[in-house]
């Protein structure tokens, strides 16, 4: 394993001590009905139940703590259609300091309403990265504010990646993690902590059909960025970025790639079944579980103790109802 990451064991460790009076240690649910459906065992990793309704709350506490009280004191700013602003929202109110959060006008309502919640004040960009990137640099310019970049950030790396320490003592006899990947923060962490702690372990990535930039930059060997992406998961429309792409490249073993369909119907097996309320980015790893492109793959025959990270439970129903009609 390289060691020029921008994360490592150690700074995840180090993350797991800074954030531990901050987050949840989250649940492991097992169903003996999606075992059957998936001819394996599966382990859910439930960061649905994490405070913010996702992982990101993790990430988040890691960079707003590891401030300076100087740092601090001008607040931190954020571009994020979603979990990543609600949860940098909830990390300031924690240290007492302010929250500047870009959000495009196509965000979720609901996690929009998430960010108003925890007091981070919100300043409205288009629906195009180019957009959100320029009105944070000009709150930048005005506030002084420490940018926290959604995923391409090694504290926040560091931050997710304490999942894989909660989950390797929780469900030790795992071989194999699948993980949603959109940026590649969460992934990134992931592997690098499981990988560090036991190298034998699978780390698989599931991505939607209408925005598989990873998958393509995988086959490509570079970063693919695609002109538009259209997906149901609205968590999942980022493109990995140049701290994220070196880890995904060496420790993510493959991509799996399903679609809205099928991601949808992993959401409603998580309804009725887990009985927990998953959104589509959370979803989409059961999902891959169960397609037929990881079923039928002859190298993961013997991927039999499964990991599912479920990332997030924050859904906007109307969409999701929308959804439903459309299939």
């Amino acid at each position: 394993m390289a060691d020029d990451y921008g994360a490592n064991l150690s700074s995840i460790r180090e993350a797991a001590k800074r954030i531990g009076p901050f987050v949840h240690t989250t649940p492991v649910l097992t169903s003996h009905s999606l075992d059957s459906l998936a001819g394996r065992k599966l382990f859910f990793k439930c960061e649905s139940f994490q405070k913010g309704g996702a992982f990101k709350i993790r990430g988040a506490c890691n960079a707003v703590f590891s401030l300076s009280d100087a740092q601090a004191a001008k607040g931190v700013i954020t571009h994020s259609s979603g979990n990543h602003a609600a949860a940098l929202a909830l990390a300031a109110k924690l240290r007492g300091i302010d929250a500047h959060i870009v959000i495009p006008k196509n965000a979720p309502k609901c996690k929009v309403e998430n960010v108003v919640r925890y007091g981070g004040k919100v300043i409205w960009s288009e629906s195009n990265m180019k957009s959100r990137e320029d009105v944070a640099n000009n709150v930048l310019r005005d506030t002084g504010a420490v940018l926290i970049h959604p995923y391409n950030d090694a504290r926040i790396i560091s931050g997710q990646g304490t999942i894989s320490l909660e989950l390797l003592e929780q469900a030790p006899q795992i071989d194999t993690i699948v993980i949603p990947i959109s940026g590649g923060g969460l992934i990134s962490g992931v592997a690098l902590a499981a990988k560090s702690i036991n190298p034998s372990i699978r780390v698989l990535a599931a991505e939607p059909k209408g925005a598989d930039d990873a998958a393509k930059s995988k086959a490509a060997n570079r970063i693919i960025i695609m002109p538009e992406v259209n997906t149901v998961a609205d968590g999942l429309r980022a493109c990995l970025g140049d701290l994220t792409w070196p880890i995904v490249r060496d420790l993510v073993d493959d991509i799996i790639v399903v679609d809205d369909e099928e991601i949808i119907e992993a959401m409603r097996l998580c309804y009725e079944i887990l009985k927990a309320s998953v959104e589509p980015s959370g979803a989409i790893g059961l999902a891959a579980v169960l397609s037929d492109g990881f079923r039928n793959n002859p190298s993961w025959n013997n991927c039999r103790n499964v990991a599912i990270v479920i990332s997030g439970g924050n859904v906007d129903l109307t969409v999701l109802w929308d959804s439903l009609k459309s299939v």
